[in-house]
């Protein structure tokens, strides 16, 4: 069960993971409670780190960036990770990058304005980082993006006094 999550705060998750631009009014008026309790319910879920933020969503190919591309990353030496992670955060080109099992030591997401800016990322970029070899592969489109659904979070039962 989610730590603390309970159903006002399920329906608060909700509205804000279907549109982040969402008004504390309108998701109050929804909820039938005081714009003020979903203002403190909001902070609570940000202090809790459920809640990470909000942003808009930049559409990488309508501002030139065509070509997405996963990568997975061989170290030379496993104990690089942390330098590695340090330094693959200030590349702007690397938007995602997770630790994993399997093969790989790291596996990146990014983005590049074609195949030749990616062949030339690679080389330029990534393999002076201490890298034994990395495997790529190009994304053709995406089928879909989407949050994990709040549908099924369980939530934790308050008994009212």
């Amino acid at each position: 069960m989610a730590r603390n999550i309970d159903a006002l705060d399920k329906k608060i998750l909700e509205f804000v993971s279907a549109d982040a631009r969402i008004s504390f009014l309108e998701i109050a008026r929804a909820c039938d409670v005081s714009g003020a309790a979903i203002h403190q319910r909001i902070q609570k879920l940000t202090e809790m780190g459920v809640l990470l933020g909000s942003q808009y969503i930049i559409d990488p190919e309508k501002i030139g960036y065509e070509t997405c591309a996963f990568i997975g990353l061989y170290l030379k030496d496993p104990a690089m990770f942390d330098e590695v992670v340090g330094k693959l955060q200030h590349i702007p080109e690397v938007v995602e990058c997770h630790y994993t099992t399997g093969s790989y030591d790291l596996f990146i997401k990014v983005y590049a304005r074609n195949n030749h800016q990616l062949m030339n990322f690679i080389h330029d970029k990534l393999q002076p980082l201490g890298l034994q070899r990395t495997e790529t592969v190009v994304a053709y489109n995406t089928a879909f993006d989407r949050q994990l659904p709040i549908n099924d979070i369980a939530v934790e039962e308050r008994t009212r006094k």
